[in-house]
Order: C-alpha cells, then sequence, then structure tokens
C-alpha cells in the first residue's frame, strides 16, 4: 500500500492547492469519485507498477485483461488496487 500511497503523493504535489486531494488507502482512484483524472491515474498506475518490479524483481503488469474485466475494478480504490496487487503477487512463480 505504501507505493501506491507514494506514486499519489507524487501526483497530488505536482497538482495546484485548488485540486489537491486527501492520499489515504480510501482514496478513490477511478470512477465518478476518483481524486485523480485519467492521466493522472495512468501516471499512478506507471509509478505503481515500475516500483512493485523494482521491488519484487520481475515485471508486473496491472492493466491487463485480467484487471479490466472484473466486476469490481482494482482501481476503485486504494485498498482494491493493494488487494489486486497482493493477488498477483501470490499467484506469481
Amino acid at each position: 500500500m505504501q507505493i501506491i500511497l507514494r506514486a499519489l503523493d507524487t501526483v497530488n504535489d505536482e497538482m495546484g492547492p485548488d485540486d489537491k486531494f486527501e492520499v489515504s488507502p480510501t482514496t478513490a482512484l477511478f470512477g465518478a469519485d476518483a481524486a485523480l483524472d485519467s492521466l493522472s491515474l495512468v501516471s499512478v498506475i506507471v509509478d505503481v507498477e515500475g516500483d512493485v518490479s523494482s521491488a519484487i524483481g520481475r515485471a508486473i503488469s496491472l492493466t491487463d485483461d485480467r484487471a479490466m474485466s472484473r466486476a469490481v475494478s482494482p482501481f476503485t480504490d486504494v485498498q482494491a488496487l493493494t488487494d489486486y496487487i497482493v493477488e498477483l503477487l501470490a499467484e506469481a512463480p
């Protein structure tokens, strides 16, 4: 979760004072209540993929068909994305 929160802090630091949002495990990433626009979400995903990949020593993709076809998006909020990453890592050889 810390990797995701750091990525959100980075995006938040680049925003103007009126556009800043609260960074927490419940921060909405995608959908009507999202704190991010689509470009910012892409930036967070790229940062998280890179940091997770560096931490585990192999590439990880968060935007594959499996993620996109779920009934509940892994990009709903920080906790959902954390859970999805943990699930992917648990399946890794």
